[in-house]
């Protein structure tokens, strides 16, 4: 570490740790139009996926538990997930997208972020 860096401490210290293993991640993981990225954000309350292609860097399709078929449904956060998983699927078919290159964003590849790649999966995406 170089000098005059501080180390942050608890909630920040998880905010940079998770920043600092999506950067290291995103150095292997690229999406091009043929097979974009399909990247997953989660929060506390809320999970969004976006298929995005980053060489023309616009977002092909998105899903989210904020969206208003999903949001208020029934469920754990892990059932919104599944939802979130199928509807991001269905609208990157419609966008002609077959295959993605699949971004964790940095958290485990577990529960709710398992949850919606299985989902994804199952709706006919390919990763």
């Amino acid at each position: 570490m170089a000098y005059g860096v501080k180390i942050a401490k608890g909630d920040a210290y998880k905010r940079a740790a998770l920043k600092r293993r999506h950067i290291r991640v995103r150095k292997h993981i690229s999406g091009s139009p043929e097979r974009p990225r399909l990247v997953v954000t989660r929060s506390n309350r809320h999970i969004v996926a976006q298929v995005i292609d980053d060489i023309a860097g616009h977002t092909l399709a998105s899903a989210s538990t904020l969206d208003t078929s999903i949001r208020g449904g029934e469920g754990d956060k892990s059932a919104q997930a599944k939802q979130v998983g199928a509807l991001v699927a269905e609208r990157a078919k419609a966008a002609g997208v077959e295959a993605v290159v699949f971004d964790r964003g940095g958290n485990q590849y577990a529960g709710r972020i398992a949850a919606l790649a299985d989902a994804a999966r199952e709706a006919g995406l390919k990763f």
